[in-house]
């Protein structure tokens, strides 16, 4: 493991490494193919409705299976639960650059959120389990960096792809990446288990039903109508699921997310405050490259380039506020980082235009760039602070799960602000939408910073000299950082 205060270790960065590309592998293909939707419509001759589904069904399974992936990798062993995700992810992959038409391409999509789903939990539980407290919010930085790098270029990798080679390309390119990460992970990262090896089957259940219900009523929302007889079913059966799971969790001996966790509250409160932070990332992602084609008439590959400003602050931004998190806590850097995506966000608002110069949206675009990958690493550290380290995968899960929720949410509220506003007819209009849009993206990050003001206010503990009688076992230390009056600080 090393030292609190040294350099990491081979093994350790070994473990981060591996857990990094990987992860950079599913956040990639999550957006990749928004800039080549075009392309395959006119080889796979598919309709629009299906072509938004090549999107929605990589991330519908992605998002329910989650709280599943980090279970199963308790359960299993994370090591080779990680590598099963990885390997079905490759085949997948292989998939889709195979497909001869656009149902087997959906398919073959939503086979990849599956391995997404138990590769990506993983990713972070691995991590949060190789690196003491003192080391783990650099390392998350650096982890969330390259992530992040993924999530921003995605759309831009893909126009590149698509103008240079073929669309399929986006999709074999994760052949041999998966490949070498199969065979690194399997000789360089040691197995590991959670706590408790009983699988929580009940659990799983619902929660998959219920997350299922409710992440496909916000995607049909749209198409369907937020009124109609399907998506409020959805969303009410979905919640009445997921309420279901949480009164089931309180009861079962061996919850796969015990409720306790929310009595902690760093984690009840970075939790929603991620989501805000993922849900204003997603809705202003899905409209930025769109804004710089249709509204000042740029194609892919230069809507891209513009964006490179916003993707360069994640190399910067996150591993440097990770660190500085270790030493000055989270809350300041979520709530600071959700102020400045709100500050970028609304100057967005108050200047795009059909006519507005690149050079007046370019502060903008740096202020929220380097306010979401402030607040990611600061989040994510302060949630898997507030558990006790053999429970890191659970609360993984939660946190990988909420987080894509507030990707979804974040696309579906922009989507149905733009629509009111806007539309595709003229740039004129598309502009005035767009505005919207990105109104409700600030109100959506002012929200996570209201709610991240609750989260404990804290500061650089000092190492506590040895003792020979601090053998307590490790269940019973509690979390880093934790507020006293957390239930998981008490005996």
């Amino acid at each position: 493991m090393g030292s609190g205060e040294g350099r990491m270790t081979s093994e350790q960065a070994w473990v981060l490494g591996l857990a990094s590309l990987a992860s950079f592998m599913m956040a990639l293909d999550s957006l990749v193919v928004t800039t080549t939707l075009s392309t395959i419509r006119h080889d796979l001759t598919a309709s629009v409705e299906s072509l938004e589904w090549t999107v929605n069904a990589y991330n519908l399974p992605f998002a329910v299976l989650l709280l599943t992936g980090a279970a199963l990798g308790d359960r299993f062993g994370r090591r080779r639960v990680f590598v099963v995700g990885l390997a079905v992810f490759t085949v997948a992959s292989v998939g889709c650059a195979l497909s001869p038409d656009i149902g087997t391409l959906i398919t073959a999509r939503a086979l990849q959120g599956v391995g997404a789903a138990m590769v990506l939990p993983l990713s972070l539980t691995l991590i949060s389990t190789n690196f003491p407290p003192r080391q783990r919010g650099r390392a998350m930085g650096l982890y969330l960096g390259i992530t992040g790098l993924a999530t921003f270029s995605g759309p831009f990798i893909g126009g590149v792809i698509a103008e240079g080679l073929a669309w399929q390309w986006i999709f074999w390119l994760n052949l041999p990446v998966g490949l070498a990460a199969i065979v690194l992970t399997a000789r360089r990262v040691d197995e590991s288990v959670g706590p408790d090896t009983r699988f929580d089957l009940g659990g799983v259940v619902l929660v998959t039903s219920g997350a299922f219900g409710v992440v496909w009523g916000l995607v049909r929302g749209n198409a369907a109508g937020w009124g109609s007889a399907e998506v409020l079913g959805a969303l009410v059966l979905g919640v009445a699921l997921v309420t279901a799971f949480v009164r089931w969790e309180q009861r079962t001996r061996t919850p796969m997310l015990p409720m306790r966790f929310f009595r902690s509250r760093a984690f009840a409160t970075a939790n929603p405050a991620n989501f805000a932070v993922f849900a204003s990332l997603y809705g202003t992602l899905f409209f930025l490259a769109q804004y710089f084609q249709t509204a000042l008439g740029e194609g892919p590959l230069g809507a891209g380039l513009r964006l490179m400003p916003w993707t360069a602050t994640l190399m910067v931004c996150a591993p440097i506020a990770g660190a500085l998190a270790d030493r000055y806590g989270e809350r300041t850097f979520v709530v600071g980082g959700l102020l400045l995506q709100t500050i970028g966000t609304g100057w967005i608002a108050l200047v795009a235009d059909t006519d507005t110069g690149y050079l007046e949206l370019l502060p903008a675009l740096v202020v929220s760039g380097a306010g979401l990958t402030m607040a990611m690493p600061a989040a994510q550290k302060a949630v898997v602070g507030a558990v006790r380290p053999g429970e890191v995968g659970r609360a993984s899960g939660a946190f990988m799960m909420l987080r894509i929720f507030g990707g979804v949410f974040g696309v579906a509220v922009s989507v149905a602000v733009f629509a009111g506003a806007g539309g595709y007819s003229s740039a004129e209009e598309f502009s005035e939408g767009f505005t919207a849009a990105m109104s409700a993206v600030a109100a959506l990050a002012f929200t996570g910073l209201l709610v991240a003001l609750g989260m404990p206010g804290r500061r650089p503990a000092a190492v506590p000299a040895p003792s020979r009688t601090a053998d307590v076992p490790p269940r019973d230390v509690p979390p880093r950082g934790e507020d006293a009056t957390s239930p998981l600080t008490r005996s």
